[in-house]
């Protein structure tokens, strides 16, 4: 054994390396709360992945050497104990409770890898890991990382287009998470088929995990992005609704479509191009018959107010004279066989060549292919196939990759293509058009993808079992550290129907990525296409996430500067409480702090939701609700959504677009209450960087309850000025003898009427009123 420091209590070395029979071990801890260990076989090269992590090892590790192949490691909130012979490493806390430890049987080798085992806690649940099917809770389950074109997936199908290898376990009331840092095929099983333990599994010599406790799961989840890095804020647009098809084409439909958007008065900002704008599918082309002046038509959907999003394939045509492949294979940017000859396989453009994403010289030429769609005016793209997806599902495992420097095979390679192909893309964006913020969207994804792209769940189809399925992998990416995400509204394959639709939209509307779209040779997906009725509630809902904006971007805000998700599982807060892992109520989930969100399948008359910690209003109708557990009434038009009581939300008048949005007139919604509260809004230009240079608005909101009710709102940071007393100010749920103050001043109060949503029209012939439960009687605070 070598011991890289001294046997006391100080700071010494950063470093503890252990050998025990045939394997290595290095323990160190690169940040606060997070704790470092590598096993190797000894005598194995060890591919060490350069692309999730964002920080270096570089941190003191406290040390103390108990006996001779016995240490104790401080690592700030908890303490380490290290095992050399066999190797194991238990976690406590300095109370003497036990947080996580390996089993009996240690690390186990096998001939495709290595294996660490954990001993299975009684009652011990399993959150996270990501793009993962099943219930929320993992326990008794077994999946495994390998990226994947899951076409038409169903509820138990694994694995799917993402590997992100990070997952919370709970013991008791201590939560600890783990992300094993290994690109190659990786296992997790947590209890499946055994009650002794739970293992994860590389299958290269060599595993890479860290450990992370720090009391609660969102210090669990901010550790780990300091680990793997943070999305930056993104532009506005990407919170408004976006409409796609397999395909739009020619430019006609589009403009078409953007035109019947605006009569229709649904509001939308971002229209998508699939595979066939392009010239035979090759990447980097227009097809000028379908597109006979792309910069003209890009511009023409501009002055509309849509911004034009097109996708992207990895696969580069085998053509001679196509500019792509005779670049590409000028400055050697293509994967190889191990005999130095250019790999070839079947994607939609028939054979292809694929760049080497791991080497930074392919990733330099893909930006530059990209340069002529920013001159054109392309506003954002969407990386698809990028698996890699070939028709043979997957590359031959030995093609060769540079690895940034490395040299391995597909192995390795693989669950980082997509990563690296959509940092190129979202680094394309940054170089060349500086003063934008980027919007990169990718199906394929691995821990650290956060970075550069959103991401969306892929082929999914039109059925019940997909609107909750989709909903808990986007509650599950949450809690995974990967914010940005959402699926298809309606389902890509197969054919949605009204009841559905009307459904799968009200979701959808609460999503960080709310898109709809379909398949080639199926029913549209416009909000129109499913008759007068559907067309109503998807107006409603699509209007309401306009007018909820200035909160949702706040949400976004909060996500990126605070490492709060914008959707929060009922499990990031209420781990303690079996209720949030249960099939009733795993699907909730909260946008931001304020607003409760419980889907619901289309038929149901009635369903289960469960309020916690406080009272709660009916979004839509005012109607109040205590805590705990209720059946209530399902309406065709609607799903539950809740706002906690003592909460303020903040609005805005919804336009046709959110840039417009933002330049309207906002509204600040005051929820009576009975405890304190307190929360901020922030605002800024909705693109570009000035907020890095003070050029917002954040706005604290307090409630203090009492026999006189305090609301006190506040610009508290921030060189844009926003003046509140232009803000219209709503209460809800109060009456005209209750005894406030809003900023210390008792306002005058008027009884009016406020609609998040509008009444659906009557569509039974024999009962021609519409549904007026949605028009809310509020107080309005008097100019």
């Amino acid at each position: 054994m070598v011991f890289m420091a001294n046997t006391s209590s100080e700071p010494s070395e950063n470093i503890l390396q252990i050998s025990s029979g045939k394997i290595d071990a290095l323990i160190t801890q690169p940040i606060d709360d997070v704790i470092r260990i590598q096993i190797f076989i000894r005598g194995r090269k060890r591919i060490i992945n350069p692309y999730s992590t964002v920080v270096n090892d570089k941190k003191t590790l406290h040390i103390q050497k108990i006996k001779d192949g016995f240490f104790e490691v401080n690592a700030g909130k908890y303490k380490v104990l290290v095992y050399e012979n066999p190797f194991r490493v238990s976690f406590y806390t300095y109370d003497g409770e036990l947080i996580h430890n390996d089993a009996d049987l240690g690390i186990q080798i096998q001939e495709n890898g290595i294996t660490v085992l954990k001993e299975l806690q009684q009652g011990e649940r399993f959150i996270g890991l990501g793009e993962k099917t099943g219930p929320i809770d993992r326990r008794g389950w077994q999946y495994t990382h390998w990226n994947t074109d899951a076409f038409a997936y169903h509820q138990e199908f694994d694995p799917l287009y993402s590997s992100i290898p990070f997952y919370i376990g709970i013991n008791g009331h201590l939560p600890y998470g783990i992300f094993v840092n290994n690109s190659c095929r990786t296992d997790f099983n947590f209890g499946a088929s055994n009650d002794r333990f739970s293992f994860f599994r590389s299958a290269d010599g060599y595993i890479d995990y860290y450990f992370i406790y720090t009391g609660d799961i969102k210090g669990i989840v901010s550790r780990y992005l300091d680990l793997t890095g943070r999305p930056e804020l993104p532009p506005v647009w990407a919170l408004g609704y976006q409409q796609c098809r397999y395909s739009y084409y020619p430019e006609e439909e589009l403009l078409l479509l953007a035109d019947t958007f605006r009569k229709k008065k649904i509001p939308c900002d971002v229209l998508y191009l699939d595979i066939h704008y392009m010239d035979e599918y090759k990447v980097f082309t227009w097809d000028k018959e379908r597109f006979k002046d792309p910069k003209k038509f890009l511009a023409d959907l501009k002055d509309k107010g849509f911004k034009v999003v097109i996708i992207q394939d990895p696969g580069i045509k085998v053509e001679e004279g196509y500019g792509a492949c005779d670049s590409g294979i000028e400055e050697d940017v293509f994967v190889k066989y191990p005999d130095g000859k250019l790999y070839v396989g079947e994607a939609w453009p028939g054979r292809c060549y694929f760049p080497d994403f791991t080497n930074e010289r392919a990733r330099n030429w893909w930006k530059r292919q990209m340069k002529a769609h920013f001159e054109e005016g392309v506003a954002g793209f969407w990386n698809d196939m990028n698996e890699p997806a070939v028709w043979g599902k997957h590359f031959p495992d030995f093609i060769r990759f540079n690895y940034d420097g490395q040299q391995t095979s597909h192995l390795h390679a693989h669950n980082v293509y997509g990563m690296q192909m959509v940092r190129a893309t979202y680094e394309a964006q940054k170089e060349f058009r500086p003063d934008k913020r980027p919007f990169a969207l990718t199906r394929a994804a691995f821990a650290g993808t956060q970075r550069y792209a959103w991401k969306w769940t892929g082929d999914n189809i039109s059925n019940e079992e997909h609107l909750l399925l989709g909903q808990r992998l986007i509650n599950s990416l949450s809690l995974s550290g990967y914010f940005f995400s959402g699926n298809d509204v309606g389902g890509f394959i197969g054919e949605c129907w009204p009841e559905l639709f009307m459904r799968w939209i009200a979701v959808g509307a609460f999503n960080p990525f709310f898109r709809g779209h379909s398949m080639i040779n199926s029913r549209d997906h416009e909000p129109w296409s499913f008759g007068e009725e559907a067309e109503e509630v998807s107006r409603n809902f699509i209007t309401l996430r306009y007018k909820l904006l200035p909160y949702l971007y706040s949400a976004f805000y909060r996500a990126v500067m605070h490492d709060e998700p914008i959707n929060r599982p009922m499990a990031f807060t209420l781990f303690n409480d079996e209720r949030s892992f249960s099939h009733t109520y795993g699907h909730q989930f909260f946008v931001g702090p304020s607003i409760l969100v419980c889907p619901v399948l289309p038929g149901q008359a009635f369903g289960k939701v469960w309020l916690p910690e406080g009272n709660y209003y009916e979004m839509f109708t005012g109607k109040v609700y205590t805590e705990g557990e209720h059946v209530v009434e399902l309406h065709r038009h609607r799903i539950p959504v809740f706002v906690r009581a003592g909460h303020a939300l903040m609005s805005a008048e919804a336009s046709e677009n959110a840039e417009k949005t933002f330049r309207g007139i906002y509204q600040f919604h005051l929820y009576k209450g009975d405890k304190a509260s307190s929360g901020f809004f922030y605002i800024d230009e909705g693109d570009g960087y000035g907020y890095k240079n003070g050029e917002y608005s954040l706005i604290k909101w307090e409630f203090i309850p009492g026999d006189v009710h305090q609301w006190n709102i506040q610009q508290v940071e921030g060189n844009s000025p926003f003046d509140i007393s232009k803000t219209e100010v709503y209460l809800h749920g109060y009456t005209p003898t209750d005894v406030l103050e809003i900023n210390k001043k008792k306002p005058s109060l008027e009884s009016t009427e406020w609609m998040w949503i509008a009444p659906v029209s009557s569509f039974d012939p024999y009962f021609k009123q519409s549904d007026q439960s949605t028009i809310i009687k509020v107080l309005k605070v008097s100019a």
